[in-house]
């Protein structure tokens, strides 16, 4: 049988399927939200990590957030994001282009948001308790773009010129965020 390649990802010859590429378990485990500065831990699960996913549009995650933690100013080039929130209470937003506007609203236990496909949003904790949301994508790889990774941490780096004219920044904070 020819092998396809369908949305980044090979379908499997169907004589070989198996109940467990339809099968998906450990969103109950907490993420470690104290393995980085930002406080919060992000678990997706797409067709990477989920063979049953390939071709139906979705993936999900579980985001757990540390008291104050960020889940920082990202996009997914590739698919719309609905948030529920399960404990806590965040701070969510995203921000629209020509004219740029911000979109922002305090969510708790129960609430739901959505995220437009690609563009920038956020989510924030701002309780003392720690958070806990499922977000459900519209893609089975729905992409990840970290703004500030991208735009101060590529490799290799943007010229600091073009950083410190876009952003109006001193060389010396350019050259800071750089590192």
């Amino acid at each position: 049988m020819k092998k396809m390649f369908v949305n980044g990802q090979f379908c499997k010859d169907p004589a070989t399927v198996v109940a467990n590429d339809f099968f998906f378990s450990g969103l109950n485990i907490p993420g470690n939200t104290a393995a980085n500065k930002l406080g919060s831990s992000v678990n997706l699960v797409s067709v990477n990590n989920f063979p049953g996913l390939n071709t139906l549009g979705i993936s999900l995650a579980r985001i757990d957030f540390a008291p104050y933690g960020l889940n920082p100013p990202h996009t997914h080039p590739r698919g719309t994001e609905l948030l529920v929130v399960i404990e806590g209470t965040l701070l969510v937003g995203f921000v629209t282009s020509d004219p740029n506007k911000l979109f922002t609203k305090v969510l708790n236990k129960g609430d739901v948001f959505v995220f437009p496909i690609g563009l920038i949003h956020f989510q924030f904790n701002i309780g003392e308790t720690n958070a806990l949301a499922f977000s459900g994508l519209s893609s089975q790889n729905p992409g990840l773009i970290t703004i500030a990774n991208a735009v101060f941490g590529s490799t290799p780096p943007i010229n600091p010129d073009v950083l410190i004219k876009a952003f109006q920044l001193d060389k010396s904070v350019v050259d800071y965020l750089q590192k």
